[in-house]
């Protein structure tokens, strides 16, 4: 079904209706085990984040052969054709896309984010990535992408090109 609403305002419109608040708690909730607390006694944020983003997704039955989605990519030194200038670590890397999330779930405009975090190319500023097969995307990104319901944020995934925050826009 197509529309006429841009994704920045359907995601702008779900938050100021509380969904994906609520939805990502029911989504997030669970989706990874907590890594094995260090000779500290507790697991560090970065190996908490890194945890999250690894986590195993399942493919839903019944999926559509098509979605639409937007996100913000955070890339790290060592991830796939980091944008110049960029020398965070994965770890750092993590928790950034982290902190995205975080805001966007307490009402931070997503285009805003988009500027502020994302290093993803080829996107035009507002992180749509458009309607997209499962096929055209990396197994990670769509296997936690065509797990969403429209307007469902994920957790923060894991790919070979960094840290994504998905939002499902159709």
């Amino acid at each position: 079904m197509a529309t006429s609403r841009s994704p920045v305002l359907i995601v702008a419109a779900i938050l100021a209706s509380g969904l994906v608040g609520t939805q990502v708690a029911a989504c997030g909730a669970g989706s990874a085990p907590l890594p094995a607390p260090s000779a500290s006694g507790a697991a560090s944020a970065e190996e908490q984040c890194l945890a999250v983003a690894n986590a195993k997704h399942e493919r839903r039955s019944g999926e559509p052969d098509t979605i639409a989605v937007s996100h913000i990519l955070v890339k790290h030194a060592d991830s796939k054709s980091p944008k110049a200038g960029v020398t965070r670590t994965r770890g750092e890397a993590c928790l950034r896309a982290q902190e995205a999330q975080k805001a966007l779930q307490g009402g931070a405009d997503f285009k805003k984010l988009v500027g502020d975090y994302s290093d993803s190319p080829g996107v035009s500023g507002d992180g749509a990535l458009g309607s997209v097969h499962r096929s055209d995307l990396e197994p990670a990104f769509a296997d936690a992408a065509f797990q969403l319901d429209r307007g469902q944020m994920s957790d923060v995934v894991e790919t070979a090109f960094g840290f994504h925050v998905v939002v499902r826009t159709e």
